[in-house]
């Protein structure tokens, strides 16, 4: 399930992946206790949109993944992260295509880890795979990745690595992909529906789940 950072306390809060993929373009910014009173109802749904998603994990292997899917960008590095249950144990995957041609790929695994800190390490290998010099996009599902390498790691470091609401979750990672994301400049971090049918973030999503199956 989708983790998001409440913009008034700066706690994580879970949204289902059935809510996001039925409001296209939805992007929640507030826990439960935050949100704004006045709201009456979900955002309205978006007409079109990606087809072809399973909209569920499917747990699928590489192979079973490159015969299903089609759609998505062509280049650039898919990165992917899980854990079942959320904590327990979990994995990540990462892939690099360039027009659709596979230029490296890797995965791993923890007996005891967090959706989040999954989604964190799948980055830092990224970034890790990358020459300094490349100047590609670095694709998440994860929306809260995003936000808290692009606007909020910063401000949380000018502080000190303190921030309003109390401790930062898995704070070593951050500062790690921080670093990794500010030595790519010309590397771009973009967020990007999960089970949208996407082939290459359906791919590695297929690495990241790889250690709850016995075939890769």
């Amino acid at each position: 399930m989708p983790n998001f950072e409440c913009t008034v306390c700066g706690d994580e809060f879970s949204v289902p992946q059935a809510a996001l993929d039925k409001y296209k373009g939805w992007e929640p910014k507030f826990c439960r206790t935050h949100s704004p009173a006045k709201k009456k109802s979900a955002p309205r749904k978006k007409s079109g949109g990606g087809g072809g998603g399973s909209k569920r994990e499917e747990n699928l292997t590489r192979a079973e993944v490159l015969d299903k899917y089609t759609g998505g960008p062509e280049s650039g590095v898919f990165t992917d992260g899980s854990s079942i249950p959320n904590p327990g144990p979990g994995g990540w995957g990462m892939v690099w295509v360039e027009k659709g041609e596979i230029m490296e790929e890797r995965h791993g695994a923890s007996d005891h880890t967090t959706n989040n800190r999954m989604e964190l390490q799948a980055l830092i290998e990224a970034f890790r795979v990358l020459p300094e010099d490349a100047a590609v996009t670095v694709f998440t599902d994860s929306r809260l990745c995003v936000d808290t390498i692009t606007k909020w790691a910063p401000n949380w470091e000018k502080k000190g690595w303190k921030k309003k609401g109390g401790e930062i979750k898995n704070l070593e990672l951050v500062q790690e992909l921080l670093a990794l994301y500010r030595t790519h400049p010309d590397c771009a971090l973009q967020w990007i529906a999960a089970h949208s049918g996407n082939l290459w973030n359906e791919y590695a999503d297929s690495l990241a789940t790889a250690w709850n199956r016995s075939v890769l």
